[in-house]
């Protein structure tokens, strides 16, 4: 490789570590605690959550037990891992876990 494209490479990726650090300073505590339930407990994967609170909302049984903002947490979660996605990030290692 040259050295403009390892300078290239480089610009390239502190660009998106800081348009993911941005993400993650303006995400409101929900969803962090979402992030951090998604490594914690569903093997950092979306889909199982989401399945368990879909789950819910229909009756039928599910692991996942969160408050009554079951709807806006399927929204934020959706929004996550869209952005995961685009930016092939985990945003679990972006936040502090206790």
């Amino acid at each position: 490789m040259t050295k403009l494209n390892e300078n290239s490479d480089k610009a390239e990726s502190a660009a998106a570590n800081r348009a993911v650090s941005g993400f993650v300073n303006g995400l409101a505590d929900e969803y962090r605690m979402l992030v951090i339930l998604k490594a914690q407990l569903y093997d950092g994967k979306w889909e199982p959550m989401l399945e368990d609170l879909r789950n819910r909302l229909e009756g039928k049984p599910y692991i996942f037990k969160l408050a009554s903002r079951i709807k806006d947490d399927i929204v934020r979660i959706e929004e996550m891992s869209e952005f995961e996605a685009k930016n092939n990030v985990d945003l679990a290692n972006y936040i502090n876990i206790l």
